[in-house]
């Protein structure tokens, strides 16, 4: 059933990453898309604007009559030259335009006669009899009607040709480069594109890529390029010229753009993955509590039971008559009352300690003490146990000032319980070794066996409530499981730390460092 849930929530979790991730990724695909066609337009622009910029040189070198760049003098119509002191006047004016392509033809002829106002025989300077007023009236509307055909036929078709004479120079002549500069920089600003950028004028004529104008040290590498066709409305065709562009800072500034909506989309998500990683840890660490409670349980029952049934036996035995009632049998039963009670006594007060340390109302009476002496008064108890078993316990007291501010009582409980493991846990005959040592401002108190060790795998749990380390089939060695959580936890209070270096069948060495009191 926890692994089917299991399995669930990492389907749906697995889900909504992935839909938050499509959903970033589409964000941040739109907002480029935006980007790329502001640029694109933008260029467009700025095409349209150099071929404007062409078209308007253009007529006015049609207006002038006179090509850019060259110092010839414009060409004038002498629309009416005079022929003589008097007589007619015939002026003829012929425009002819002829392209079968484009433009088809166009002609106008005309053809005024006009006689002169001097009459033969009389000087210009000389006083004239009237004339006909109408016909210089009539000269007048004639020359204006003219003006002004002329001029539309230049605006219509005249400067196209000059269009056409332009478009034949090369690529750094058709551009002015500080006008396109400006023009780049002006079009970009209105765009709302304010982002630096380089930008390279390109030609691939005859094949070969060659740089004409452009920012200096123009090299996008990896950076996207925005390419546009210059001048692709030329009367002889496109030619392979090209604006070219692209912004250093692109990446940055299309991550800034979208930030607004993947930031916060990102943290949510690794909250939620976070979320999840940590319920599967509880429910887990649950599952592995209940385990090892109902060990505790099963091990408690076991452990209490056994001096229960003792007492009771020894009882049975008091009020059973067919045993006799001597003084020497009395005594020993009551002897085996009296340690069974005890016994149970310890085993109760251990789970009751643990109880006050889990609620958080142990208050620990911190007083100055020596510990060199209160190591040795925990070591001349305990040893006539391990002599009972043939053992050996040495002690290297080699601290100097060892003292330290603490509860004595529960620092010999900790030693009692860490020398307790080491007799429980020996491999034959205990052999034991305590020292008490210097390390800058601390003392490290270290508790050596000859045991059977604990693995690696084990050694971050051993100091868990009611963990044991796993022996098989072997339960010989009785207990809660609680010895050295409590001894980790009364360490931890006293600012100290503990740690433990074992192998299997190599034996075992716990090392407690506590602060030294300072004079």
């Amino acid at each position: 059933m926890l692994l089917t849930l299991i399995v669930l929530m990492a389907m749906v979790l697995s889900g909504l990453i992935l839909i938050q991730m499509n959903l970033i990724k589409t964000a941040s695909d739109i907002r480029e898309e935006q980007f790329d066609q502001m640029v694109k337009g933008a260029l467009k622009r700025v095409v349209d604007q150099l071929e404007l910029h062409e078209q308007r040189i253009a007529r006015e070198s049609a207006r002038l009559g006179r090509f850019p760049g060259m110092d010839n003098v414009p060409g004038s119509f002498n629309i009416f030259p005079r022929q003589g002191a008097g007589g007619q006047i015939t002026s003829s004016f012929q425009f002819r335009y002829s392209d079968r392509q484009f433009y088809g033809s166009f002609q106008e002829e005309y053809q005024v006669i006009i006689t002169d106002s001097i009459f033969p025989g009389q000087n210009p300077g000389q006083n004239s009899p009237p004339n006909d007023v109408s016909s210089f009236e009539q000269l007048h509307e004639f020359g204006f009607n003219l003006e002004r055909r002329r001029e539309q036929w230049l605006k219509d078709m005249n400067w196209s040709n000059y269009k056409i004479l332009l478009e034949d120079r090369t690529l750094d002549q058709r551009i002015d480069s500080v006008y396109l500069a400006q023009t780049i920089d002006a079009i970009f600003n209105e765009s709302g594109i304010e982002l630096d950028y380089r930008y390279a004028v390109r030609s691939s004529n005859l094949g070969q890529d060659r740089f004409v104008m452009g920012s200096p040290g123009y090299n996008p590498s990896r950076k996207k390029e925005y390419p546009s066709l210059l001048f692709p409305y030329d009367y002889n065709g496109q030619q392979p010229n090209y604006l070219y562009v692209y912004f250093p800072q692109r990446s940055g500034y299309l991550l800034r753009a979208t930030g607004f909506t993947i930031i916060p989309t990102i943290i949510f998500t690794g909250l939620l993955i976070a979320i999840f990683v940590y319920a599967i840890m509880v429910i887990f660490r649950q599952k592995k509590l209940s385990m090892i409670k109902n060990d505790f349980i099963n091990n408690m029952t076991h452990e209490l039971k056994t001096p229960i049934s003792t007492i009771s036996l020894a009882s049975q035995m008091l009020e059973d008559g067919s045993i006799t009632n001597t003084p020497k049998t009395i005594e020993h039963i009551s002897r085996v009352i009296n340690q069974e009670s005890k016994r149970l006594s310890f085993q109760v007060e251990k789970v009751l300690q643990m109880a006050v340390f889990n609620e958080g109302r142990l208050k620990l009476k911190f007083k100055e003490f020596d510990l060199n002496k209160t190591l040795q008064n925990v070591l001349n108890n305990f040893e006539l146990r391990v002599k009972n078993k043939n053992g050996v316990l040495n002690s290297n007291l080699i601290a100097e000032n060892a003292m330290i501010k603490g509860d004595e009582v529960h620092i010999t409980n900790v030693i009692f319980n860490l020398l307790d493991n080491a007799v429980k846990y020996s491999n034959g005959t205990p052999e034991i070794t305590v020292m008490c040592e210097n390390k800058n401002d601390h003392l490290i108190v270290s508790v050596r066996d000859n045991g059977i060790g604990i693995s690696k795998e084990h050694h971050a749990q051993i100091f868990d409530r009611f963990f044991r380390v796993p022996t098989g089939n072997v339960h010989d060695v009785k207990g809660f499981g609680l010895g050295l959580s409590y001894v980790k936890k009364i360490v931890d209070l006293h600012n100290g730390k503990i740690k433990v270096e074992s192998a299997v069948n190599k034996g075992t060495k716990f090392s407690i460092l506590l602060p030294k009191l300072k004079k």
